[in-house]
């Protein structure tokens, strides 16, 4: 940054005032809330936020110092829970992140899921990984593939369920053409979040645990190689 666009002295002073201000305020919303979800607590928290971001930056563009401690911003965190008391439907929304980390174990796997298939219903999706995908995915439920990823040359990513309240169930086909639209945050009642950004100590060390269990993947075309499937449902 030159110069001429620093932040002076007296704006980063005035910054920091700013969030001894939004402090006080915060911790004052808290003492009075009348419940959990008190939407002045949920505003002074951003009026906070927000205050110390600007501070941070103030303070690293003047000086190149930051401060020690980190607001999640609004877009972190859920707005306060507005729906009904007792709710008469939820909806549970799931999320799940793969990344295809062996193709060809993925294949091999489906080739096998085909070949138990004694119908022949599948034809011969196998031979493309998107194939695959969908013959797996069509044979296994979705949670015994989170489960068993590793067999499916599959590598884990980020995953995050949310479960929201309604007044009433939703008519049957309601919304199977944009199943994950219309999401209101304000109806979550609760979320749960999977990922390597919250480790303390991310695992560098390489998961030898798929070639100690089914051998090296180019051996894979060999079906005694891989574990048995289940695919008889």
């Amino acid at each position: 940054m030159s110069d001429a666009a620093q932040p002076t002295a007296a704006e980063v002073r005035a910054a920091v005032e700013a969030v001894k201000t939004a402090l006080d305020r915060h911790l004052a919303a808290i003492e009075r809330r009348t419940g959990d979800d008190d939407p002045a607590v949920y505003e002074a928290f951003n009026e906070l936020a927000a205050a110390a971001e600007e501070y941070d930056e103030l303070l690293y563009d003047r000086y190149d110092e930051v401060t020690p401690f980190e607001i999640p911003g609004v877009e972190d965190a859920l707005p306060p829970y507005t729906g009904p008391e007792e709710p008469n439907a939820l909806s549970v929304l799931i999320r799940r992140d793969y990344a295809v980390a062996e193709p060809e174990r993925l294949l091999a796997q489906a080739r096998r899921v085909e070949a138990a298939d004694e119908e022949g219903v599948r034809g011969s999706s196998a031979g493309t990984v998107h194939g695959a995908v969908g013959v797996l995915f069509g044979e296994f439920e979705p949670d015994e593939i989170a489960s068993r990823h590793k067999e499916f040359g599959l590598e884990e990513g980020d995953s995050t369920l949310w479960v929201t309240a309604a007044d009433e169930p939703a008519e049957p086909g309601d919304w199977l053409e944009a199943p994950f639209e219309q999401v209101d945050p304000q109806r979550v009642v609760c979320r749960f979040d999977v990922s390597t950004v919250f480790d303390d100590e991310p695992d560098d060390e390489p998961d030898d645990d798929l070639e100690d269990d089914f051998g090296p993947v180019s051996e894979l075309e060999d079906d005694e190689d891989l574990e048995p499937l289940e695919v008889d449902r």
